[in-house]
């Protein structure tokens, strides 16, 4: 937690002003029960009137300036607390940002949101009780155990009792909690990872009627973190009357040694009620420190965590300037002896790989399930880098290019179709913000979604639910290629983003989509023969490696591999035509 303290240094100055409002709340808690004492002592026992008055009035004011100190404390320390909390979310949020899917692939998404939130909330918590007690708790029990003293030497030992006792009493429940409180935190999020699971997939779960299954999965993780919240509860339930008995039986023993003081002449009544008020405060400025010390090495947990976050630095970093794109290169896209394995991995996923995908043309890549199609893609967007080998886009190695240069040359659809909350429009808006009316209108039309957006209503202003979950499939291909659409870019890459269409639908968007990409690098990821049969050029990849490359014909006679993938999805007669 103390790698995120460098982060309160915008707040210096609240926080000292905490500290010396704080310090004045302390100074009043101490100073009354003396003047409580003159008045026992002289006003009521004396017989003088006018020093209970004084006094009392003096009291009075104390007590307004320590409320004072108390409230502007207490605002400034809520106020510092919650501004750190939102630099740090902004800082995680920003980070997650920069990583590449390896740093992805550390942290998992249910992680990463415990993190940011239940994490963070830990560490808030935390860091207003830090304000409001690192400073009250040890100056009040040090200056009510100097005042508690100086009133009663002869009752110091039952001080010294108290304390022995009450440091005993946390220190066992310390070592109890702590292990638990670590444990605490990973439940969080395997108890995240399993509702999100459950919530993403339902559909999927209702399907092979597995309710129960999963019921039970998230049953088991729930009783796991509900059974360690109990014990845990239950220990702060003990330590709660085990305190209270400390405070009774010090309060009882301070009336009773403290009578037989008074009796024997050796003490005022003022100064035992004076005495009592000061070994509340000296037992309670224990009982905070001891708070402290649970509850900061259980955030403390929380803090690695979220500087855990923080401090991961992206694999995949932009460099201080851009390369410039080769003027007669825009738009292309060319793999020179790219080799590339996924971290730990025992083989390269990709290896060997050179082809040039040409401005104007579309470039189809096809294989089996694993055979690294998506890979290509992903390291164009450079979402990994290369372990061997240069992947150009405009003539620019990728590594290169700053990811806002990258990002500007390409429309990607992705293989999952991704939508936000929000609307129609504002969806296909998303990669160009500025874009007209009439330009989301063009996307759309030659995505072959107006069929179902002007059909209704609202037309462009539908709401669309988180993740697209009001739409269907194909709606959300299409409305993921409209979006790739109405940015324009030079380069479009199509990852397997037709598979949620019909054939009729299918072919009506390629034909739309040849009239409109004429002059643009076109690669599609595909898995069905039909989608790529008029590609100007198929790369075929087995195994991470080129096998074949040329024009549907070409490769019906020369390529093995693509004609067994193109016989089990059509015929002869219809691959001939």
């Amino acid at each position: 937690m103390t790698k995120l303290f460098r982060y309160l240094k915008p707040y210096t100055k609240a926080i000292i002003i905490i500290f010396i409002l704080t310090f004045g709340q302390v100074m009043a808690n101490l100073v009354l029960p003396d003047y409580m004492a003159k008045i026992v002592n002289e006003g009521v026992l004396g017989g003088q009137t006018a020093i209970i008055l004084s006094t009392g009035l003096i009291m009075l004011t104390v007590s307004l300036l320590g409320a004072g100190c108390t409230i502007g404390a207490g605002f400034l320390a809520a106020r510092v607390s919650t501004a750190f909390a939102r630099e740090i979310r902004e800082k995680i949020f920003t980070k997650v940002h920069d990583f590449s899917l390896t740093e992805f692939n550390k942290f998992s998404t249910a992680s990463l949101i415990t993190r940011s939130t239940n994490d963070i909330q830990q560490i808030q918590r935390v860091l207003f009780v830090m304000m409001r007690m690192m400073i009250m708790a040890p100056l009040t029990a040090v200056g009510a155990l100097f005042m508690a003293y100086r009133t009663a030497p002869s009752m110091g030992w039952i001080m010294i009792l108290a304390i022995t006792v009450l440091i005993g009493l946390v220190a066992a429940i310390f070592f109890i909690a702590m292990p638990r409180f670590k444990l605490l935190q990973k439940l969080v999020d395997r108890i995240n990872l399993a509702a999100r699971e459950n919530l993403t997939g339902l559909r999927v779960i209702r399907a092979f009627n597995a309710e129960k299954h999963e019921e039970a999965k998230f049953d088991r993780v729930n009783r796991d973190m509900t059974r360690l919240n109990l014990f845990l509860n239950r220990i702060m339930v003990v330590m709660q009357p085990m305190m209270t008995l400390i405070f009774n039986f010090t309060a009882i023993a301070v009336i009773w040694t403290g009578a037989h003081l008074i009796g024997s002449g050796d003490l005022l009544i003022g100064n035992m009620i004076a005495f009592m008020q000061y070994s509340m405060q000296v037992l309670f400025g224990f009982t905070m420190l001891s708070m402290i010390f649970i509850m900061v090495p259980r955030a403390s947990v929380s803090g690695e965590r979220v500087a855990e976050v923080i401090a991961t630095e992206p694999s995949i970093k932009d460099p201080e300037k851009s390369s410039p794109f080769g003027a007669d290169r825009r738009g292309t896209v060319e793999f020179r002896d790219v080799t590339f394995a996924y971290p730990g991995a025992e083989y390269p996923a990709l290896e060997s790989i050179t082809f040039t995908a040409e401005a104007g043309k579309t470039t189809a890549l096809i294989g089996s399930t694993g055979s690294g199609k998506s890979t290509l893609a992903n390291l164009i967007l450079r979402l990994y880098d290369v372990s061997y080998g240069h992947v150009l886009v405009g003539g620019a190695d990728v590594r290169r290019l700053k990811a806002k240069d990258l990002y500007g040359q390409i429309g990607y659809v992705p293989q999952k179709s991704v939508l936000f909350s929000g609307t129609i429009a504002s969806n296909i808006k998303y990669g160009a913000p500025g874009a007209p009316e009439k330009e989301i209108r063009r996307a759309a039309r030659i995505a072959q979604a107006t069929e179902f957006i002007e059909g209704k209503g609202e037309e462009y202003g539908r709401e669309i639910a988180q993740g697209g979950a009001n739409v269907s499939g194909g709606q959300k291909q299409r409305l993921s290629i409209a979006r790739a659409l109405a940015k324009r870019p030079e380069i479009y890459i199509f990852d397997d983003s037709f598979s949620a269409l019909d054939f009729r639908t299918d072919a009506a968007l390629r034909r739309a989509l040849r009239e409109e990409t004429t002059d643009a690098t076109v690669l599609i990821v595909a898995q069905r023969i039909g989608t790529i049969m008029d590609a100007d050029k198929i790369i075929v990849l087995d195994r991470g490696r080129i096998v074949g490359e040329g024009k549907h014909a070409e490769l019906l006679k020369s390529c093995s591999v693509y004609r067994e993938i193109a016989l089990s999805q059509l015929s002869e007669e219809e691959l001939e035509n």
